[in-house]
């Protein structure tokens, strides 16, 4: 069964997104992904736009595989 994540609200519609209960401040994946990531007030992580090409989609893609806390997911295929 699948443990329920608590998606920080500003996390745009799509596939990458941050569980704002796990995040940490690390900001690690605004350093990875700068086009992509940001903190909000509480220096909570969130995904204010979704990949807009492969470049991007890698830094998403590391940015999530470098979280040292497993904060950011992603749900599969982006959507059409």
């Amino acid at each position: 069964m699948r443990e329920e994540i608590s998606k920080n609200p500003l996390n745009v519609s799509g596939r990458f997104y941050v569980d704002c209960e796990t995040c940490l401040d690390h900001a690690l994946c605004v350093e990875a992904a700068p086009d992509n990531f940001r903190q909000d007030e509480n220096y909570s992580a969130y995904v204010f736009k979704q990949p807009a090409d492969a470049s991007e989609e890698a830094r998403c893609r590391r940015a999530l595989e470098d979280c040292p806390v497993g904060a950011i997911h992603d749900d599969g295929e982006p959507e059409a």
